[in-house]
């Protein structure tokens, strides 16, 4: 077995707010207690016990990333207990996003975060917490920690129901590796690192790829990306400076009314509009410096991201245009600046430990967006909601500058062998303004936003603790919907105020425990309080704000390792997701069931890694869900079978062979309700949309290291 197969459990905190794994070398001998058995296995998950703030939080390994297969990049995070990754639209657009019970659309309600840059775009041309991962190159990645419930106080904006920190390795072996897919996905990686005479690393990595699809007009998605990134020193104490680049361009299968299958318009993996799609172009500039002495340390990070963004969209076909369509362009120009500084130390009070961190974090962002009616993607002068353009050419515009900043502290103090407490207080601010160029009107807004949190911890006891969790949380609303410079009609009359944070509150009750040798176990129970529900508008394609919700659920998940070789994971979560049934009226909602939100999700895992052979096995299974409030139309979700099987010839050739949905599922991978007119002259319908889970298909991969 490679040395990168063997993941012994941590000695430090999970790192997050710019930490990374520091070596046992590395670390005061008075860091290492409460004492940790070490077992050296092939783990998915690193074990927090002992050490983790909350029953839901963990850490995924870099090994895990490697083992497990994966479609496309994105699902990457899939290795988050309970989180589904998949797509309604073409390879090139955001992923879709599910957790505990919500509908997270493209990241509403997950704060994701790459080389502590916050992914998440806020007032996106598309939907609220747009999160778009295609830039990334996996090789890169060194693993992934993660967070549920607002329970954290270095977490703000969009960390309601999780986060993810994805973080970056310093270091990579030089390989080039080729791959090619039956459904017309082809890719290229060329990385490695170059060791400097005074132990610097310089990583380089460069990939080029592209995907058709099944689909009857081809995705034809091609894609560019480049990383840079130089590091000197250690975790404890250095800096690191990255440059990352990413152009993609695609065509896109959105989801269709399933009339059109029925009444034979399309095949199965055909589009009434075969010129939606899309560009994306992204280029950042990241880093971080550390210090650290005895007791104390302090990481400060920077970045600046430039972004593009286009998509051409038909949700609704003839509905609104008869004579031209509905297919719009939502347009994008993004430049978004910030960073953090975090100081934590350990202190002893007597023989009471406590352990503080005080941060502030910021970003500002100065954008572009606007909407247009397009026919074939070109410009129309009118958009079909009005008998005369305003403006020509132009349904939306609005320059938007936006800032936010967040400051916190969290102290966890450990009282007595078996508990210690966890408390955090967060304060955010935000505020900007929107220059409407389409009515020549100027909004300014501003808000403070205070958040209490903590947790208490009793244990370990026989390998088992016990957590308490409480906190309250945010996530912001596009600025035009808080304008009004985009609205529904109910916004119009103004019986709905949308601000521009709007509050959750979450408790948790859950368990950690290690009840046999090799076997771990989380379990969680959680509830939700949601005072607006942000959820995605079909129509308009984008995400706006609805009532206030409740959300309440249970999760599990255990990981068992009988070999050092080979582990198996499962992970299992019920939710329960319904409107408050106050104002639902002024929403325009006849219902108290939140669409799109899955009541279950399970998933069930294996990976190994023994002599020149290495691979894995993934399970999904996302359950059914609501497709409108009244819960008289379902989607039943679906399973699918994913799994990968590796061979080293040398120490330095590899072959890879995968197969993706293995048993040939036939179902959606999203679904949507929708009103529609299907052809030019055909009535209005309301009814389910879909987009089809891609067919079996296999992927083989050739690696070699030089």
């Amino acid at each position: 077995m490679s040395d990168d197969a063997i993941a012994a459990p941590e000695i430090l905190p999970p790192p997050r707010s710019g930490q990374k794994t520091t070596a046992a070398k590395n670390v005061r001998p008075k860091t290492l207690k409460p004492a940790v058995e070490l077992i050296n296995v092939t783990a998915s998950r690193r074990n927090l016990l002992g050490r983790a703030a909350t029953a839901s939080e963990g850490s995924i390994t870099a090994r895990e990333i490697q083992l497990r297969p994966a479609y496309r990049v994105g699902q990457i995070l899939e290795a988050v207990p309970g989180l589904v990754v998949t797509s309604h639209s073409g390879e090139g657009k955001a992923n879709q996003f599910l957790l505990r019970g919500f509908n997270l659309d493209h990241g509403t309600d997950l704060a994701t975060f790459v080389d502590d840059m916050p992914i998440n775009g806020v007032s996106n041309a598309h939907g609220q917490g747009y999160t778009d991962l295609n830039f990334l190159i996996p090789e890169l990645l060194s693993g992934v920690d993660y967070t549920k419930g607002p329970f954290h106080a270095d977490i703000g904006d969009f960390g309601v129901a999780g986060s993810d920190h994805m973080k970056l390795a310093d270091d990579v072996p030089r390989q080039i590796s080729l791959s090619a897919g039956t459904l017309g996905d082809y890719r290229a990686y060329l990385g490695g690192t170059a060791h400097l005479a005074n132990g610097d690393r310089w990583v380089n990595a460069f990939s080029l790829s592209h995907t058709d699809g099944p689909w009857k007009y081809p995705d034809n998605a091609r894609s560019i990306k480049a990383i840079t990134r130089y590091a000197h020193g250690e975790a404890t104490n250095g800096f690191d400076l990255t440059g990352m680049f990413y152009r993609g361009q695609w065509r896109a299968t959105n989801e269709q009314p399933l009339a059109t299958y029925s009444e034979g318009l399309i095949g199965r993996y055909g589009s009434l509009d075969p010129t939606d799609g899309g560009f994306s172009e992204r280029y950042s500039l990241s880093g971080h410096y550390h210090l650290a002495d005895d007791n104390w340390k302090w990481v400060t990070s920077a970045f600046a991201a430039h972004d593009r963004l286009t998509l051409w969209n038909n949700f609704t076909h003839y509905l609104d245009d008869p004579v031209n369509g509905d297919q719009q362009q939502q347009d994008e120009t993004r430049t978004t600046v910030g960073g953090s500084s975090v100081y934590s130390r350990e202190d002893h009070v007597g023989r009471v430990r406590t352990d503080t961190q005080v941060g502030v974090q910021g970003r500002y962002d100065f954008l572009y967006v606007d909407r247009r009616h397009t026919r074939q993607r070109v410009t129309l002068v009118a958009c079909p909601s009005s008998l005369e353009a305003t403006v020509p050419y132009l349904c939306n515009a609005d320059d938007i500058n936006l800032g936010a900043a967040g400051m916190f502290v969290q102290n966890t103090t450990h009282w007595l062998p078996w508990f210690r407490m966890i408390v955090g207080l967060r304060e955010d601010y935000q505020g900007g303004t929107d220059s409407n160029l389409v009515d020549d009107s100027l909004t300014r807004k501003h808000q403070w936003l205070f958040q209490p949190k903590g947790s208490l911890v009793f244990g370990p006891w026989k390998k088992t603790e016990l957590y308490l969790s409480g906190g309250r949380g945010f996530h912001s609303n596009d600025f035009r919907s808080v304008s009004g410079s985009y609205t529904a009609d109910e916004f119009a009359k103004g019986s709905v105020k949308v601000p521009l944070m709007t509050s959750a509150v979450s408790g948790e009750v859950g368990v950690r425990a290690t009840p046999l040798r090799h076997l771990n176990v989380q379990a969680a129970a959680f509830v939700i309080d949601f005072d607006s529900e942000l959820s995605y508008d079909g129509d308009a394609g984008v995400t706006s704000p609805g009532p206030a919700s409740r959300r309440q659920g249970v999760e599990l998940s255990a990981q068992y390792n009988p070999f050092t070789w080979l582990e198996f994971n499962t992970d299992l979560s019920f939710a329960k997701a319904r409107y408050q049934a106050k104002n639902l009226a002024s929403y325009g909602i006849d219902g108290r069931y939140v669409t799109n939100a899955p009541s279950f999700v399970w998933s069930f895992g294996i990976i190994a890694d023994r002599g020149p052979w290495y691979g894995g096995l993934q399970v999904r299974w996302l359950g059914g869900y609501p497709l409108v409030e009244d819960n008289s139309l379902r989607s039943k979700g679906y399973q699918e079978v994913n799994l990968n099987i590796g061979y080293r010839f040398t120490k330095n050739l590899k072959l890879e062979a995968s197969i993706f949905n293995a048993f040939n599922a036939h179902a959606y991978a999203a679904q949507y309700a929708y009103d529609y007119r299907l052809t030019p002259t055909s009535a209005v319908q309301s009814g389910a949309t879909g987009h089809p889970i891609e067919p079996i298909s296999a992927r083989f991969a050739v690696q070699y290291g030089f």
